[in-house]
């Protein structure tokens, strides 16, 4: 009996195929095979929803040796991912093979959480039919982002600047991080003080802080005050109050989902949303261990929002605990973690075989590799170990009026820290005060400290603290973020400062704006929120796919042909600054095909314009102008000199001449173009350089990147591709049959 297999990454096959029979044909569909056409919207809402699916591009053999090998087989089952994306990647498959399949009921629909045998074996025995619900909600979501998508954008590109686009959950991200980028241009510190007061015992001292004047909050915002007070503490004498013995448990954190995932490995391991899923991708898909023919999956599927853990995987877990660190870890009984809202299709992320410890098989894996999943695996297991346990003591120190209280504390049982701990948790206090220290015991007051605090601002969101807002607010999906966190950059919405956190640029703030203010709805946090739950419900078969489209149409629709009218016009930003060329009239931001610029609002009558910058609270200051800087050596066209000039893509050379004479200099490679014997010139885009043909558009040759201008010692290609790093220049010859490096 002839079986096909279909799954969705072509990582899977070697791994799958190790557990199946040779009855078994395994296939892949390599992601997506279908989705809506590139060019055009593909979606019409009235008078009824359709989507117009295209096979992607190419893709047509893929879908031929499928429906090829469908032919022989006796039973055919679609293993694709156990998610939306996955479901309608099964969907489409169906389709396909519905002209060369007539008995529709030898397709079969199968899903598992890991790629193991018992997985795979319990998977086979429960083959169900594809979920409607779920490629429901899967193109409601499809067809909520196109609309916003392709309706939104072309309307950003007439009023604002080509090239832009929108999203239903983008453009809200844009949005939390210009909202914070405001919150701290407008912020005000405020300033308070505290008093420390160090305290001589005979074992030792005590560090306490001023807590209470007179029995209320002391609560000091001025220097006058706080030395004040220093003066009258000086002069009191003292004694221990009180002393009060506590034992606090600090309980493991729960295992990964996506997002806690994602925030703990670019907090702990400075991995970036997208290199984490990149490599979880791979521990779940199977790395090769011993045998490269039966690769090993390492992981639970990677993309998840619940923290479900199966009864077999807390039954070896506590069992691996009880022999690797003893009954003394081990809790009575099993830790179950509440479910979050949200989709609960698998497991939470966790190891596959916690046997395989880091340091058995660390040395397999890429360096990358090993260190995400020895976070995943130390997490897991310490989410089933037992708290860990820590001795509190406060001391109170009483004068007259004043009332100073120190804590310590020290660990007494380390439990789940054995293995695991979170940043803030290797840094907590862990200072015990001395021994020996009693009740009603004078104390020597030695130095009184007074320090000054300023309240701070709110901080730019890094990739982990906007994922941890995004999945706080419900907006998006934790598989969709690493999408989301590369688009905003993409389109230039937004930049990295030094320290690797968001800051929107000119452009993202003014396309949040524009939204804002003509699409409310779409840019809405609690809107956007909904939405995801209404996904949810349409999943979960509770609300149509239909219904919840519609309802978003109407409204959404009506408030784009306002928004697209003549009425909403291109944003201007007006400044305090006086034009410095006619001094009639105040600056204003523009956007041109540069980015931004400062310029008169009187052209053409006047045509002042300049670069700016803008300063830390939000106003907006000129950059000097500085002449192009004149070369010694001569145009070949008109003999004036050349000079350095700074454009759109990058500095470059041109004439002085201009706009008379507008040649421009370009650096030449010594070798012809090996398609149409032109010459080969150094361009440059978005300020970076690459090499190309003069006869462009004629010819297509191009060379992605810098080169050194020097045939290969090996094989003689007449170039070797160059890249510079902080560290070394690397040497490379194109040809990879060559393989010559230097």
């Amino acid at each position: 009996m002839k079986k096909l297999l279909i799954v969705e990454s072509p990582g899977k096959i070697k791994t799958i195929s190790k557990f199946l029979g040779k009855d078994f044909t395994v296939l892949s569909t390599m992601g997506h095979i279908k989705d809506l056409p590139a060019n055009k919207l593909g979606v019409t809402m009235e008078p009824n929803i359709t989507l117009d699916y295209v096979v992607l591009d190419k893709k047509d053999k893929v879908i031929a040796d499928i429906k090829k090998e469908a032919k022989k087989a006796d039973e055919i089952l679609l293993a694709a991912d156990p998610d939306r994306e996955g479901e309608i990647i099964a969907w489409h498959v169906a389709q396909e093979l519905a002209s060369v399949v007539k008995d529709s009921s030898k397709i079969r629909r199968i899903t598992f959480n890991e790629i193991t045998k018992p997985a795979i074996e319990a998977a086979l025995e429960k083959q169900t039919t594809i979920n409607e619900n779920l490629v429901g909600a899967q193109q409601a979501r499809r067809i909520l982002d196109r609309l916003v998508g392709y309706q939104v954008s072309p309307v950003l590109w007439r009023k604002l600047s080509k090239g832009l686009s929108a999203g239903r959950v983008q453009s809200v991200t844009l949005r939390l991080i210009c909202d914070r980028e405001d919150a701290i241009r407008i912020f005000k510190p405020e300033e308070s003080w505290s008093i420390d007061g160090l305290f001589a015992v005979k074992k030792g001292k005590i560090l306490a802080t001023l807590t209470h004047i007179n029995k209320k909050k002391a609560a000091l915002t001025k220097e006058a005050d706080a030395r004040k007070i220093v003066k009258e503490i000086e002069a009191g004498s003292y004694a221990i109050s009180s002393i009060k013995d506590s034992t606090r448990l600090k309980n493991p954190l729960a295992p990964f989902v996506t997002s806690t995932l994602q925030q703990s490995a670019y907090n702990q391991l400075g991995f970036s949303v997208d290199k984490t899923m990149q490599i979880a991708q791979k521990l779940y898909e199977g790395v090769t261990i011993d045998d490269p023919k039966a690769p090993v999956a390492l992981i639970t599927y990677m993309r998840t929002d619940s923290t479900r853990i199966s009864d077999t995987a807390l039954k070896d877990t506590r069992a691996f605990i009880k022999k690797a660190y003893g009954d003394t870890y081990l809790p009575a009984k099993a830790q179950v973690y509440a479910k979050k809202a949200g989709q609960d299709a698998h497991e939470a992320v966790r190891p596959i075989d916690v046997e395989l410890s880091p340091e058995k098989i660390g040395h397999y894996l890429e360096p990358a590799a090993a260190k995400l999943y020895a976070l995943i695996w130390k997490r897991f297991v310490a989410c089933q170990m037992k708290p860990a346990e820590y001795a509190q003591r406060q001391v109170t120190i009483d004068s007259a009026g004043f009332t100073f209280k120190a804590n310590g504390s020290t660990l007494m049982f380390e439990g789940f820290l054995k293995i695991y701990q979170e940043p803030e948790e290797e840094t907590e206090d862990k200072t015990m005060l001395p021994a020996g220290i009693e009740e009603a015991m004078a104390l020597e007051l030695q130095t009184v400290t007074p320090k000054q605090h300023f309240t701070q601002p709110p901080a730019r969101f890094t990739q982990a603290s906007l994922v941890k807002e995004l999945e706080k607010e419900g907006i998006g999906r934790p598989s969709t973020y690493a999408t989301i966190l590369k688009t905003i950059q993409a389109r230039s919405y937004t930049e990295l400062d030094e320290k690797k956190r968001f800051v929107p640029t000119e452009l993202g703030f003014a396309v949040t704006k524009m939204l804002t203010e003509n699409l409310p709805d779409i840019m809405d946090i609690k809107f956007t929120a909904t939405m995801e739950e209404n996904l949810d419900k349409v999943a979960g078969g509770t609300l149509e796919r239909d219904k919840l489209l519609n309802d978003f149409y109407g409204p959404f629709s009506k408030a784009l042909a306002t928004f697209g009218g003549d009425t909403v016009k291109r944003p201007v930003e007006t400044t305090d600054i006086e034009c410095p060329s006619c001094k009639q009239a105040k600056l204003i931001m523009r956007f041109g095909k540069a980015g931004p610029f400062l310029g008169c609002p009187r052209y053409p009558e006047c045509k002042f314009t300049s670069n700016f910058t803008r300063l830390e609270d939000g106003t907006m200051q000129i950059v000097e102008q500085q002449e192009p800087q004149l070369l010694d050596e001569k145009c070949p066209k008109c003999g004036k000199p050349l000079r350095n000039m700074v454009g759109r893509y990058g500095p470059f050379i041109a004439c002085s001449g201009y706009p008379e004479c507008k040649y421009i200099h370009q650096k030449k490679a010594s070798f012809p173009c090996p398609k149409s014997g032109g010459d080969v010139i150094a361009r440059s885009w978005k300020g970076k350089v690459f090499w190309g043909c003069s006869d462009y558009p004629k010819c297509n040759f191009s060379i992605a990147g810098d080169i050194e201008d020097k045939p290969c010692p090996k094989c003689k290609n007449p170039y070797l591709l160059k890249k510079v790093t902080k560290t070394a220049t690397t040497l490379q010859c194109p040809n990879k049959e060559c393989g010559y490096t230097e």
